[in-house]
């Protein structure tokens, strides 16, 4: 199957930046989607952001909660996805999680749990003011 490894959280001040890597092992696709989500004490589990590698070619899509201060990139070599956060809110504090979408026939741009079947543990973000 695949294994999902995030790494990377740690605390910041308000401001700052902080980069999230998913590193991925097991079976290999040609054509997927990398999502990130986050869910912070108490709420739900909410769509940051995706890049969809598929034939070739690689599109990222954002949360508008995070546009223009997030940015998702891929390492194929690595087998790793980067979630590159700048400008840290302290309403970005949450548990970050990347997953897996290989169910491109659907939806190429997937931001529903549901349509994500391969998850990481998570690893912890803290924006203080």
């Amino acid at each position: 199957q695949v294994q999902l490894v995030e790494s990377g959280g740690g605390s910041v001040q308000a401001g700052g930046s902080l980069r999230l890597s998913c590193a991925a092992s097991g079976r290999s696709f040609d054509n997927y989607v990398m999502g990130w989500f986050r869910q912070a004490p108490g709420k739900v589990r909410e769509f940051v952001g995706g890049i969809t590698v598929a034939w070739m070619r690689e599109h990222t899509y954002y949360a508008d909660s995070v546009t223009g201060r997030f940015d998702i990139s891929n390492d194929n070599a690595m087998n790793t996805v980067y979630l590159q956060m700048n400008r840290l809110k302290p309403e970005d504090t949450a548990m970050y999680y990347c997953a897996l979408s290989t169910a491109l026939s659907d939806n190429l741009y997937p931001r529903t749990e549901l349509e994500y079947s391969f998850w990481g543990q998570g690893t912890q973000v803290t924006v203080s003011s």
